[in-house]
């Protein structure tokens, strides 16, 4: 199959990468010929003018093993190669080299080459490159020192000779993630913010969506140039019509496509004549049509890429920034929430311009939004790359129907949540499409995701304002302490009751209430002591209207006192406000329970991030290489460290009794059959057989009932049954999986889950995470189990799920954990083709 991926270059711009074909030859010809003499000289250290038949022939036909050629194609033209040739029949080294147009170098083509070449080098065995640079070629040079590969330099007879190993290491994969988020980013900056944009499909009566996407582009006061593309009007709405974009004379950066499916196609190719950078289609009738609107769709992205364009949708309903310098409403919404620091991303077309509605009715003020529609390329992860830096936005909103890349979403957003929070409403259930027969996680997986990334995870659109509107308007608590004040004692007593099912302690000396009969002086008053006092990490403020005429109208401005409290900014203050209107920027929910399940989910993001980060640890006994995925479970284990218990299958009395001698007594009899093995409750299990008598009796009784293969194994120290699973899920790629053993365990499905691999952190999560957790740290007197042995065992099986593809699954049951250490009694494995890992080896763009 084809090696061939979109990829995009340090300006944001997409390119085709492709393996060369025998084909290419006129346009490697056509290549040679564009590049400069200097360039020339450089890549083949003479003048080398011409390309000779005899090299042409060979540049353009090679084996995809030993030797390997990718090509940059950019529109019709090829604009770059890489190749690398092996240096003997099987040896682990080849040569590396790659060529540039002169008018597209500086653009990041040379490292985008090398890691596919790299990667492409790897499947083939092949473990180094080696490089000849003159001196003179710095650019060249520093695509090498910059990879973050250890490099060795030699200098002799007038050339820089390189040599290093292209295995991916911490720095290398480093450098990768900084330049995809640089380029994702600065694709998304130039949509964001173009200096002129392009409208097809407006007509000139004013009717249709087109024209209202004119319109609302043209009344939001747009500060870059508006360019109407009509093949058939002089005229529209206004503005001078052009039969094609580059017609205006302008450079284009953004288009907005209206026009009917069939038509989608010419609109793209005469915007990327025109020098855009992207398109919004807001046009339907693609993926979500049936089978032919999705080859339609995947014909649609595959023609954008190859000339350089970014898609927003197709069913998109438009993007837009609050900015004052660009104000741009490219939406279908005729008037935006009011300019903000909050990036709103909808995965839904159908919903956006209610969601833009809800949040302006709301005053929750937006820094950017995006509508992704069928998300056929531009998805929410590229928008996370894009505000992790933008200064104009502090908090990110998402609403995602499903998940598309969710290893890549899990990675980017555990940075974003660093730096600014980010709210999402996903199902906590299993993507759909994953097959509902697999073992392992199913509404564990997405918790698990967010958990590890620190994402606010919600259930509900309407819990997704409330907690932005904390958010955007409130400093994080410090800590989980509640005031609760106000004026109405039934009111508080919900407080009280939603504070302890969210999390949340109530403050000492609270709740606080005041007569019904105070005015707002004495309301501001105890406001203001809540907000100074230690005791307390933040306010809930509950507050009924008054009487008509029972207090003087210079002390009723209950509102303003409030205010006074909560834009203070010094603790973060949330109120149920049952009179008249606030400030916006004072989070205000119409119940008691909102309020305060907004500050438990706040509460619990600031905790999160009051934690250090993990870190993947280094472990010691681990060597990958001496894995061996074809033989028994325990010898793969042994090469990252994990012992198991040795064993003996025997199917018969006598073989039964040889391996007990030899084991030496006392053994454990387990049935072994794989779903009994460790049933002790149904008399699968026979332990502390002292003879050969206990043996005897013990193969007599579990081969009547469970037939008469069984295992023997040495009797080791009793402890507390715990599991270990891995498991490759489509979706999150391997997830491993701790709980304790026991019937009642595996009814509840008391399993706690993380993406592999393990963070420290993440393996101490697993650990306490499950209900029957502390049967482990000394329930009811008894002795704690060494907690440390599980959490290292945990990080081995990370490790080892995320190096082996190949592994579809692992079983550790039972794990005996005692005081001294732990115990692997069983293993089973599960291998197979290697999985899809969508967020690992060379950049690429991938459909989300």
């Amino acid at each position: 199959m084809e090696k061939n991926a979109d990829v995009l270059l340090s300006d944001g711009t997409a390119v085709h990468l492709r393996q060369i074909r025998p084909q290419d030859a006129p346009a490697i010809v056509d290549f040679h010929s564009r590049m400069s003499d200097r360039t020339r000289y450089l890549r083949y250290f003479s003048p080398y003018p011409r390309i000779p038949e005899r090299d042409l022939k060979r540049f353009v036909n090679v084996d995809h093993q030993d030797r390997e050629a990718f090509v940059i194609v950019s529109g019709a033209q090829i604009t770059a190669v890489g190749r690398y040739e092996r240096l003997g029949a099987d040896a682990p080294e080849a040569e590396v080299a790659f060529v540039v147009e002169d008018a597209h170098q500086g653009r990041g083509i040379g490292s985008v080459l090398l890691e596919h070449l790299a990667s492409a080098a790897q499947e083939n065995g092949i473990t180094r490159f080696v490089a000849e640079v003159l001196p003179e070629n710095g650019g060249m040079l520093r695509v090498f020192s910059d990879f973050g590969y250890q490099v060795q330099r030699k200098y002799a007879d007038g050339v820089v000779h390189l040599e290093f190993p292209i295995a991916p290491t911490e720095k290398s994969r480093e450098v990768q993630e900084f330049r995809e988020h640089r380029t994702e980013a600065r694709s998304i900056a130039r949509l964001l913010a173009p200096r002129a944009v392009a409208v097809y499909g407006a007509s000139a009566s004013g009717q249709g969506i087109g024209a209202a996407m004119l319109g609302h582009l043209r009344d939001g006061g747009y500060t870059g140039t508006i360019i109407a593309v009509n093949p058939r009007a002089k005229r529209v709405a206004g503005l001078p019509a052009y039969k094609s974009a580059a017609d205006a004379g302008v450079d284009v950066d953004l288009a907005l496509i209206a026009v009917p499916p069939r038509s989608v196609p010419v609109a793209v190719a005469d915007a990327a004549a025109s020098g855009a950078g992207g398109v919004v289609v807001v046009s339907a009738g693609f993926a979500e049509a049936g089978e032919a609107g999705a080859a339609a769709q995947r014909r649609l992205v595959e023609s954008a890429h190859a000339a350089g364009l970014r898609v927003v949708g197709p069913n998109s309903m438009g993007i837009a920034n609050t900015e004052p310098g660009v104000r741009l409403n490219a939406t279908l919404a005729p008037r935006l929430p009011a300019a903000g620091r909050v990036g709103f991303f909808s995965q839904s077309g159908a919903l956006g311009v209610a969601l833009l509605a809800e949040a302006d009715r709301r005053g929750l003020g937006l820094s950017s939004f995006v509508s992704a529609g069928n998300r056929a390329d531009v998805s929410g992860n590229d928008l996370l790359q894009y505000w992790r830096d933008d200064p104009g936005t502090d908090v990110v909103l998402l609403y995602l129907e499903t998940f598309g890349n969710a290893r890549k979403f899990a990675r980017l957003a555990r940075r974003m949540s660093r730096v600014k929070p980010v709210v999402a409403v996903a199902s906590a259930t299993r993507p759909p499409g994953l097959s509902g027969g697999l073992p392992g996680p199913d509404a564990h997986a997405v918790t698990a995701l967010f958990a590890r990334s620190g994402v606010i995870r919600v259930d509900t659109v309407q819990e997704m304002f409330d907690v932005g509107l904390l958010l955007a308007h409130q400093p994080l608590p410090s800590g989980r302490r509640v005031a609760v004040v106000g004026n109405s004692s039934a009111l508080s007593q919900l407080a009280v009751t939603a504070c302890r099912g969210n999390g949340l302690t109530v403050a000492d000396g609270y709740p606080h209430d005041i007569s019904p009969e105070a005015g707002a002086h004495d309301f501001a008053d105890a406001l203001a002591d809540a907000a100074v006092d230690d005791r307390a990490d933040a306010l809930v403020v509950v507050f009924a209207p008054p009487l008509p005429g029972q207090l003087p109208d210079e002390d009723a401005d209950f509102a303003a006192a409030l205010a006074s409290v909560a834009l203070a900014g010094e603790k973060p203050t949330v109120a149920t406000f049952l009179l008249g209107n606030l400030s916006s920027r004072v989070p205000s929910y119409p119940s008691v329970e909102e309020a305060v399940r907004a500050l438990g989910r706040v509460a619990t993001y600031a905790d999160w991030l009051r934690r250090p980060p993990g870190v993947i640890p280094l472990l010691s006994d681990v060597d990958p290489s001496a894995a061996d995925l074809s033989g028994p479970p325990s010898s793969l284990l042994a090469a990252y460290g994990i012992a198991v218990e040795p064993s003996t299958l025997c199917s018969s009395l006598s073989a039964a009794l040889s391996a007990a001698g030899s084991l030496g007594y006392p053994v454990a009899l387990k049935a072994a059959g794989g779903a009994l093995r460790h049933r002790i409750d149904l008399g699968a299990v026979r332990l502390a057989l002292a003879d050969s008598d206990d043996v005897r009796a013990a193969y007599d009784d579990l081969s009547r009932n469970f037939g008469r293969d069984v295992l023997v194994q040495s009797m080791v120290a009793p402890g507390v049954a715990c599991t270990v699973e891995v498991i490759d899920d489509p979706a999150f790629g391997p997830v491993v999986g701790f709980g304790l053993g026991g019937v009642a365990s595996e009814l509840l499905g008391d399993l706690a889950w993380r993406a592999a691999p393990l963070t420290d952190r993440a393996a101490e999560a697993l650990v306490d995470e499950p209900r029957a957790a502390p049967l482990l740290h000394g329930y009811r007197g008894s002795a704690p189990v060494d907690r440390d042995a599980l959490i290292d065992l945990l990080l081995r099986v990370g490790r080892l799920a995320d190096d082996h593809p190949r592994l579809r699954s692992l079983m550790l049951n039972p794990v005996l954990a005692r005081p001294d250490g732990i115990s692997v009694l069983h293993a089973a494995t599960e291998i197979g083709l290697p999985a899809s890992r969508p967020d690992t080896g060379p950049r690429r763009l991938r459909n989300p």
